[in-house]
């Protein structure tokens, strides 16, 4: 198999990142890591040299470029398909699509007031206007989920698919900000936190150096 390469931001910060990252480690693809970090003077010309949007992240494989994570999950699924990437029954698989793709363009207030940061922790930090309609919906998603798809594991749909990777970096913000969570949403945020993917992930994103401000 031709190598796949996986161009990422800070993994502290770079919540996009992590999406197609995890779902790689956890469907058990190997690939190569390129890092460019963050909002630093060099960092338009390096990733320009990879995607033609000048985001992170960029799948690189065979003579493709894949820019945005879930475009970058969908080529994964297509690629490899014998991985059950997106749940086997249709009404699951189609709920799964949906709460990705409402997570991949959603959710601004959330995003824009509770920046990812895996080092640093906010308990009790007031919530910015709109920020709790999102918790709860948040929530909801979750709570459906796992009533409705999620018998035979503890994750969304039972077993690890694209939609637990796109939620993954709200996990990480729901523990960095303490949010109070009803008992089904604490018991997933726990389950993906303790994702040997996850933990590889959080501890990389520990030992990094870099401090962003606009975070």
């Amino acid at each position: 198999m031709t190598q796949l390469t996986l161009v990422i931001g800070n993994k502290n910060y770079s919540s996009w990142s992590l999406r197609p990252w995890l779902a790689m480690k956890q469907f058990g693809l190997q690939f190569q890591e390129i890092h460019i970090p963050l909002y630093t003077p060099d960092y338009s010309p390096k990733i320009r040299q990879y995607s033609p949007s000048g985001k992170v992240p960029v799948l690189l494989h065979e003579t493709q470029t894949v820019w945005d994570s879930l475009a970058i999950c969908e080529y994964l699924a297509e690629t490899f398909p014998t991985l059950h990437w997106w749940p086997e029954d249709k009404p699951a698989r189609a709920f799964a699509r949906s709460i990705s793709a409402e997570m991949h363009s959603g959710f601004q207030n959330l995003r824009q007031n509770m920046p990812m940061n895996c080092r640093t922790k906010y308990p009790g930090k007031d919530l910015a206007s709109g920020v709790q309609q999102d918790i709860d919906r948040i929530t909801a998603i979750w709570q459906e989920s796992r009533q409705n798809f999620g018998l035979g594991g503890n994750l969304l749909f039972g077993n690890f698919t694209i939609a637990d990777a796109f939620f993954a970096p709200v996990v990480i913000r729901f523990r960095a900000y303490d949010v109070q969570l009803d008992a089904v949403s604490r018991d997933y945020v726990e389950t993906v936190l303790a994702l040997p993917a996850m933990q590889e992930w959080i501890k990389a994103a520990q030992n990094e150096t870099e401090i962003l401000s606009q975070y």
